[in-house]
């Protein structure tokens, strides 16, 4: 078998992005009675097909931490390093930030359950599900926090597969000089086209890599375009084709795949959003504050401006501000991006 702790690298990458205060800005407005009651900054790209910038605000090279929206990258890097053959629906739940539900529970353990393995032989970090309703609905059943329940299982689940598959260590798999990990990280630098700035541990307890978010939408474009049968083509593949396995029943990215024909989208804790058009085309968002509510009215806006129909993005282009139960205003893209939000047609 080729050695794989060294994955022979597809391009040479550049120089790590600078780790400095990123110079965001605003991207947008909470407004409330016709007062711009809060602003959330950030940066935002937009590719070409060609993979050219054709738009940009803030800060798009400075290093940052993608957080789940590296897992697609960490997917194709689970491939290279040797993963065992995995169905469409269990793929995707590698690359996957996902609700607890049961069918992501199940396809966890059957992951584990074809390398005889169990849930105490990950090392993610154990946890309630993601996401209010089926968080309740689990503490209603008596459960409390698993390494299964938690957000990144299907991702750990195929790390320690392909560990197993590789006779390599089991108990250190998720250490950052472990020979899978050395994978993982020579395919992110693969991928985004530029060395990995810093490393350090994500909320679940696997390697985190700083990039640029430049670089991180470079890759996803990469993915959203690749041929069938490459270990590119296959994660993308598996994503569009079981997206609520990426995320879960009614979540954001999930219905933006659904609504959007071909597209291939991941978002990350912290703001973060990546998404691309199977012709290249891509966009990238960082929310400086985190604000889980700015990040999909901004990717809207940059979808929008990559030449996604406005009308396709009305529902995730806005959030209402509620006041005494009713809408009293709406978070919307703003600054530059303000001429790409949607506005609903007139009456």
């Amino acid at each position: 078998m080729t050695d794989l702790t060294t994955t022979p690298r597809r391009t040479t990458p550049a120089a790590a992005p600078a780790v400095r205060e990123p110079a965001h800005v605003p991207l947008a407005h909470v407004v409330r009675g016709g007062v711009i009651e809060g602003v959330h900054h950030g940066s935002v790209v937009v590719l070409a097909a060609d993979g050219s910038i054709e738009f940009l605000a803030g800060d798009i090279e400075a290093a940052f931490y993608p957080r789940s929206a590296l897992k697609p990258l960490q997917a194709v890097g689970l491939l290279r390093a040797g993963l065992p053959p995995l169905d469409d629906e269990a793929l995707a739940l590698t690359a996957a930030s996902h609700s607890g539900e049961e069918r992501h529970l199940t396809t966890a353990r059957r992951i584990l359950d074809a390398a005889g393995l169990t849930e105490d032989d990950l090392r993610n970090v154990p946890d309630l599900p993601y996401g209010a309703e089926r968080r309740e609905e689990w503490l209603r059943l008596g459960h409390g926090r698993t390494r299964l329940a938690q957000n990144c299982s299907g991702k750990h689940a195929a790390m320690v597969m392909t560990a197993q598959a590789r006779g390599w260590p089991l108990e250190s798999y998720a250490d950052a000089g472990h020979p899978l990990q050395r994978v993982l990280a020579e395919t992110v630098e693969d991928l985004t086209g530029q060395r990995i700035a810093r490393v350090t541990v994500d909320g679940c307890g696997a390697p985190l890599y700083s990039v640029s978010l430049h670089g991180l939408t470079r890759a996803i474009a990469r993915l959203a375009t690749a041929a069938p049968g490459t270990d590119e083509g296959r994660v993308a593949h598996a994503m569009r084709a079981y997206p609520e396995m990426v995320s879960g029943t009614g979540r954001d990215v999930a219905r933006l795949m659904r609504a959007v024909p071909g597209l291939l989208a991941k978002d990350g804790f912290e703001g973060v959003q990546v998404a691309a058009l199977p012709d290249g085309r891509a966009v990238g968002v960082k929310i400086a504050d985190g604000a889980d509510r700015a990040r999909m009215p901004v990717t809207a806006a940059a979808l929008a401006r990559a030449g996604v129909d406005p009308g396709i993005l009305a529902e995730f282009a806005r959030t209402p501000v509620i006041g005494g139960g009713a809408e009293v205003g709406s978070l919307r893209a703003a600054g530059a991006l303000a001429p790409w939000s949607y506005e609903e047609p007139a009456p």
